[in-house]
């Protein structure tokens, strides 16, 4: 395949009318997705806090930032999938960004419980099927490995679960919770990401970019069954 880097206006005018794949950040990607007649997808903003929290471990809220704003307690908080703000533990809302170039009172935040996973892990999967993996922390700190059978099998629970409600290309991050009080580890969602803007750390690089050319490829091939997930502009 021929590859091209986003140079500027001059690179989307050559490339313009011929099928075109992404790979790269969401703001680019929003300025170039309808020029280059792109399909996007990506998971629903509502797809974390709507799972059963035996595969969250934690309470996850989907909220405003102005709500979260008026936080009394510590909280984890994040986008649900770019990085308009930075995701992390917050004291309390008086400590959220208040102004930026892309953050307003309506932005769209997830808020959960905060929660230690011991170890991440990067799965990436095509037709509800993880096709490849990695690890890709220890406690917090990056650090790519191979994909253990323990990540992988709870992956598979969760996507017979819910799959259904992902699109047929995702990358998710899972990993074991530390809990001082629980000797037996738990397994959890960390989050569901866009396979087109996420590493690949340690994973089959071939087997990746199958996930990435289905997530971000030609609108005039997009399955009808994707349609509820492609990324609107903006």
């Amino acid at each position: 395949m021929e590859t091209a880097v986003l140079a500027g206006p001059a690179t989307v005018d050559r490339l313009a009318g011929r099928p075109v794949h992404w790979y790269g950040g969401p703001f680019a990607a929003a300025r170039v997705a309808g020029p280059l007649g792109l399909a996007l997808l990506e998971p629903a903003d509502d797809w974390l806090p709507g799972l059963p929290e035996e595969f969250t471990g934690r309470r996850i809220e989907l909220t405003t930032l102005s709500e979260a704003w008026t936080l009394t307690r510590p909280a984890f908080v994040k986008p649900p999938a770019d990085k308009s703000l930075p995701p992390a533990v917050y004291p309390d809302g008086s400590r959220l960004p208040r102004h930026g170039e892309r953050i307003g009172p309506d932005t769209p935040v997830l808020v959960s419980d905060p929660v230690t996973f011991g170890t991440e892990y990067r799965l990436f999967v095509l037709d509800g099927e993880v096709v490849t993996g990695s690890r890709y922390a220890r406690f917090g700190r990056l650090d790519p490995g191979p994909l253990t059978p323990g990540a992988a099998a709870f992956a598979g629970r969760l996507l017979a679960a819910a799959g259904a409600s992902l699109p047929s290309a995702v990358a998710l991050d899972v990993g074991p919770l530390l809990d001082p009080y629980d000797p037996v580890a738990r397994w959890a969602v960390v989050e569901a990401n866009l396979p087109w803007f996420a590493h690949c750390y340690a994973a089959d690089p071939a087997r990746v970019l199958d996930v990435v050319l289905r997530a971000a490829g030609p609108a005039a091939a997009l399955r009808p069954a994707d349609r509820r997930f492609v990324r609107t502009a903006g």
